[in-house]
């Protein structure tokens, strides 16, 4: 029988850490994010592990805005966007990756990808997308139950992104090893130490190469190809860059979504009135999307680092310092969300930042998600009458992914 998830107690804001990945296994600790933007929505967190002894915590949602937003005065090229700091040789690396730069640089690359990720483009890939969901949620119906996370959420994105990328079909499932091997390092189940990480970074970058030398001989119509064409300044990218754009897409195109159609499903199971009204009312689905996105949250923060003195949310920053602003808590911001604890299918207005909120950074796979999010439900509405999850959904454990690592399913 599934059990939701214990929630932790509420402690002071000076017992707080908000970088202990233990602290996420029980499930989000939304307690804790309440109090600090009740009570200090922009507070100096202390972190024995941060260079300058601590990170400005930015939970409350106008702040959050405004620190994704202003790149000028909260960069992400100058520190990586990461909680965790990196030694001066892995940032000279990091740097070329885009989540890392600031414009005009971050315009320039992400010129480069865009144009597989316009609406028009990713419009044309949904009579393929809707035929490979069919394909998946057949072999559930065969078997009756399935791990709905590894056998569905998964292996839909994971056959999308290779489907753009380049990737044969049938070394998917390397890109799934690598990502959560990189992803969850802080969690046993997937890397037990930083040299696991490291391996499967390498393991990733190789196949990148690889990959890459095919398609300068050979192009095909996928991003990698584009990309061993493109030009950056009148040169074209490196093997390194190339090899990082894939590191990038691999993660950005399996990982997010991937959790985001994990917690889709706990929601609906947890709420069976907003699963009937959806079932009765498919109009609702972009909404109901959107309210999924808010709900679920894959990525619960990013870092900048401030380039000037600045003031936030009536607190003084200083050149130099960490600011970590919570993705996770602002979509839960009374002051923007009316009751936020409710999940609501329908709620509008819903400007959630689960993609960002506007600004250079805003995700640039949005549409792509949206759409095998949305089609992925109304395959699995149209194909099961009732579903039910019949065990515990264990979490990731992490600070920075709101994973799911498995979903018992067993569908009528």
């Amino acid at each position: 029988m599934y059990r939701p998830p214990v929630r932790p107690t509420v402690p002071t804001l000076s017992e707080i850490d908000l970088t202990d990945p233990d602290a996420y296994v029980p499930g989000v600790p939304h307690e804790w994010f309440a109090r600090l933007r009740r009570e200090a929505p922009v507070y100096w967190h202390p972190d024995e592990e941060s260079v300058g002894g601590g990170f400005w915590a930015v939970t409350g949602y106008d702040q959050c805005a405004t620190v994704n937003r202003d790149w000028q005065t909260f960069s992400s090229m100058r520190s990586a966007v990461y909680l965790w700091d990196l030694p001066e040789e892995a940032l000279e690396q990091q740097r070329f990756i885009m989540l890392n730069m600031d414009p005009p640089l971050h315009t320039r690359y992400r010129l480069l990808v865009n144009k597989g990720f316009t609406p028009r483009m990713v419009a044309a890939l949904e009579e393929t997308m809707r035929l490979r969901t069919r394909e998946i949620l057949d072999r559930v119906a065969e078997q009756g139950s399935c791990d709905f996370v590894v056998d569905v959420a998964a292996e839909l994105p994971l056959q999308v992104i290779a489907d753009l990328m380049g990737v044969p079909q049938e070394d998917r499932h390397r890109i799934f090893d690598w990502s959560n091997r990189m992803i969850g390092g802080e969690d046993p189940e997937y890397a037990l130490t930083e040299e696991d990480r490291a391996m499967a970074s390498m393991e990733l970058y190789a196949y990148s190469s690889e990959l890459a030398a095919k398609r300068r001989l050979e192009p095909h119509e996928d991003l990698i190809s584009v990309l061993t064409k493109a030009e950056v300044d009148g040169e074209v990218l490196s093997d390194l860059e190339i090899d990082l754009f894939f590191l990038l897409l691999s993660v950005a195109g399996n990982e997010t979504t991937r959790n985001l159609i994990s917690h889709g499903i706990i929601a609906l199971h947890e709420n069976p009135g907003e699963l009937a009204r959806l079932r009765a009312d498919r109009s609702l689905m972009p909404s109901a999307i959107d309210e999924m996105l808010r709900w679920g949250t894959p990525v619960m923060n990013f870092r900048r680092t401030a380039t000037r003195d600045t003031e936030l949310g009536g607190q003084q920053i200083s050149e130099g310092d960490k600011v970590v602003f919570w993705h996770i808590s602002a979509n839960r911001d009374e002051a923007m969300f009316p009751d936020p604890y409710r999940f609501d299918i329908g709620r509008s207005p819903n400007e959630h930042m689960a993609f960002g909120s506007g600004g250079p950074h805003y995700c640039l796979g949005a549409n792509l998600a949206k759409m095998e999010i949305r089609v992925m439900f109304e395959e699995l509405l149209d194909r099961f009458p009732e579903f039910e999850i019949t065990g515990d959904c264990p979490r990731l454990r992490s600070s920075f992914i709101n994973g799911i690592k498995h979903i018992p399913l067993r569908v009528s």
